[in-house]
């Protein structure tokens, strides 16, 4: 395949998933076959991906930021602890059996789509649980470290479910959920790339204009979703959760 022949391949398909990992996260489920699509090794093509979806990520996390949709107080703790995850996290891949895991999610992403489907108030804050901040950026950390735990040991859909905790569990507003979410996202993200690069497994040719493609993919992913968050939000939701599950069942059948 030739590089012109790649670039019309992988061009539209990260922008796509730039625009859809800014409003509900699971990019990966949608640029990482991409870049196999193109020829490009495994491991190649997960270093490859993580710096195009760093591009991404740090432009949308710029855009939440400058429109005052994160939650101050619990970033930090969220950070460090969503690190912190998602390094044991990669730790344990090495010594158990991800089909557990894999078995558990084909069952229980459907109930979580049932949810977000017949729930009428999904994106209305819930007026942080009525907590105290200290209690709240104490759940922050654990939901980090959780997801975290999770995004190293497997990954698919980490945004995705940061996003539907910060919203369901600790009850924060619909942007401060996304707006939080993408800027963890983002610190992950960054470890992970450095990793890649330092192992060789980046092809530059192909993350340079894939990058671009993302970071406008996630520039206007993001004024989609500050501006019209409710309504799009849980469509794009439900498409995430329906390419992830299709994930899952391909690769256990």
């Amino acid at each position: 395949m030739s590089y012109l022949q790649q670039l019309s391949i992988l061009c539209p398909l990260i922008f796509l998933s730039g625009f859809v990992d800014s409003i509900a996260g699971g990019g990966a489920l949608i640029s990482l076959p991409a870049y196999y699509m193109v020829g490009l090794p495994p491991h190649t093509a997960l270093g490859t991906n993580k710096l195009s979806a760093l591009s991404g990520s740090v432009t949308s996390s710029v855009r939440f930021i400058k429109s005052k949709s994160y939650y101050l107080r619990s970033l930090a703790p969220s950070i460090i602890f969503a690190l912190i995850g998602s390094f044991l996290g990669a730790k344990l891949a090495v010594l158990l059996d991800e089909s557990i895991l894999r078995a558990v999610l084909i069952f229980a992403i459907p109930v979580l789509a049932g949810f977000i489907l017949l729930k009428k108030d999904f994106a209305e804050p819930l007026k942080k649980k009525e907590i105290s901040d200290f209690k709240l950026i104490i759940l922050c950390a654990v939901i980090s470290f959780t997801i975290g735990l999770y995004d190293g040991f497997f990954g698919p859909g980490a945004g995705t479910f940061l996003i539907l905790a910060h919203l369901g569990i600790v009850g924060l507003g619909l942007r401060e959920s996304m707006g939080n979410s993408r800027i963890i996202n983002m610190t992950t993200n960054i470890s992970a790339v450095i990793v890649y690069f330092l192992n060789g497994m980046v092809d530059f040719k192909l993350a340079i204009p894939a990058a671009c493609c993302a970071i406008l993919g996630n520039y206007i992913g993001t004024g989609f979703a500050i501006k019209n968050g409710k309504k799009i939000v849980k469509p794009m939701m439900i498409f995430v959760l329906t390419l992830l599950v299709a994930k899952l069942a391909v690769d256990a059948f």
